[in-house]
């Protein structure tokens, strides 16, 4: 017998260095923790309908097999902070590319008021959009958006 499996988790994937959030740079990136960002989203996420997980690394390769492993992980979206990696990571773009589930690239601050190498994301063109400068409810907004994606997409 064949199963269909149904495609109800949110994955919310944060990149290097967010595991700082709280000490790091507070007057950049402000002084909530990766728990609590993380917490505050799973009960948006929980409110929405979706279950819920998360995941952080440091390591590219982490990163990508995440993604990859959403395919069979009844993931319907991801929430991604690529963090340093948006601006670099080919590899992560072709990972987002490749699994071809709605994603939306989330920033803690305005990567176009900072540093000129922080003003191109390599990862923003397969993604279904971007929310970036409004520090924690980056992450809020972005929950709302990919789940008004994931609901036209039903349609």
């Amino acid at each position: 017998v064949l199963y269909l499996a149904i495609m109800n988790k949110i994955l919310l994937i944060n990149g290097p260095n967010l595991q700082l959030l709280g000490t790091r740079e507070p007057e950049k990136y402000g002084t909530v923790t990766l728990q609590a960002i993380e917490e505050l989203v799973r009960l948006e996420v929980i409110k929405e309908g979706y279950e819920f997980e998360a995941f952080q690394s440091n390591h590219e390769g982490e990163l990508l097999d995440k993604i990859g492993q959403s395919l069979t992980n009844n993931v319907a979206g991801i929430l991604m902070n690529p963090a340093a990696y948006g601006h670099t990571s080919i590899a992560l773009r072709d990972a987002i590319a490749g699994v071809a589930l709605p994603t939306v690239e989330v920033h803690l601050t305005n990567i176009y008021s900072r540093e000129a190498f922080r003003h191109t994301s390599v990862t923003a063109p397969v993604c279904v959009g971007i929310i970036a400068g409004f520090g924690v409810d980056s992450y809020l907004l972005a929950v709302k958006a990919l789940v008004s994606h994931l609901k036209k997409e039903k349609k």
